[in-house]
């Protein structure tokens, strides 16, 4: 029994799963007519208004209609273009929402809102290099636009660049200090270059912004595991399935603590828990790893 729990302890170093890059913050502010465009005719700026509330009421569809009227009324209404860009991104429309949100930096070069949602847009489709570009444009118009450093950040971090990423998530969270994400992105590059204490510290300043942020309490289990901190570390990622109940990740890592603690029977409920989880997310890689993990427990 003993050497069969010491193989399965050598297994789990580096065990828990690796966190991954957030998706890009897209900036949600609905715009009016900027006041650098000319009067929009009136029909537009009516139609504009009309979807503004609708959208603000959730009626997506409604309030996409009425911004493509408003566009179509006046082409060089920028902010019809820009409002439809966010609504087809909530709709999920990656490439439609790219091409609104070109449209209206065609229709006001210095949109610099646009720029960073379009830089977001093209992360999602892992055109990287192209936005970048659109991300320092942006940032060139206002420097101080929280989002586009922040986006700047996942490109820097998706392509292994972290000094360049951490100055711009740093830049982000100065810029829009009560938005956790960049904190959070910042602990995961920390977790990723082994830097723990630090990932600690920056994780728990995400959740004082956020206290039911599932991922940072999640990383910060990553976080106390990888200190040793065992115990700590469970109730993170506890706290992470109390808020996500479909958090497969942090069951697995659950799992990992209790085997770390000698709790084989928690392990194998938890395991078996990410397991299913992993399998109903069409993801058998982490499914497979979950049960080699399952096959090593002692017998009850």
């Amino acid at each position: 029994m003993i050497s069969a729990n010491r193989r399965l302890l050598r297994r789990l170093r580096g065990g828990v799963v690796a966190a991954a890059i957030a998706l890009p913050l897209l900036c949600l502010a609905l715009h009016k007519a900027s006041y650098a465009q000319q009067a929009p005719p009136a029909a537009a700026e009516a139609a504009l208004n009309q979807g503004l509330t609708l959208i603000q009421q959730g009626q997506i569809d409604g309030a996409l209609a009425q911004f493509q009227q408003a566009a179509n009324l006046d082409p060089t209404l920028a902010a019809a273009h820009y409002n439809i860009g966010l609504a087809l991104r909530q709709k999920g429309e990656l490439q439609e929402a790219a091409s609104a949100f070109w449209a209206a930096i065609r229709a006001d070069p210095q949109f610099a809102l646009a720029y960073a949602n379009l830089g977001g847009a093209l992360i999602e489709g892992n055109n990287l290099d192209q936005a970048e570009q659109y991300l320092q444009r942006a940032i060139a118009i206002q420097p101080d636009l929280g989002n586009a450093h922040y986006n700047l950040g996942l490109v820097y971090q998706s392509q292994g660049q972290f000094p360049e990423a951490l100055a711009a998530f740093e830049r982000a969270g100065q810029y829009s200090p009560n938005a956790p994400e960049s904190f959070l992105q910042r602990g995961i590059i920390y977790l990723q270059t082994e830097r723990n204490g630090e990932a600690e510290a920056v994780l728990q300043q995400a959740l004082t912004l956020q206290p039911r942020y599932a991922q940072a309490h999640y990383n910060l289990g990553i976080a106390r595991f990888n200190q040793g901190q065992t115990e700590t570390a469970l109730n993170s990622f506890r706290i992470a399935t109390q808020i996500n109940g479909g958090y497969a990740d942090a069951y697995y890592s659950a799992g990992l603590a209790f085997i770390q603690l000698g709790r084989f029977d928690e392990a194998r409920t938890v395991l078996e828990y990410a397991k299913n989880l992993y399998i109903t997310m069409g993801n058998p890689t982490w499914a497979a790893k979950a049960q080699s993990h399952l096959g090593q427990l002692p017998e009850s």
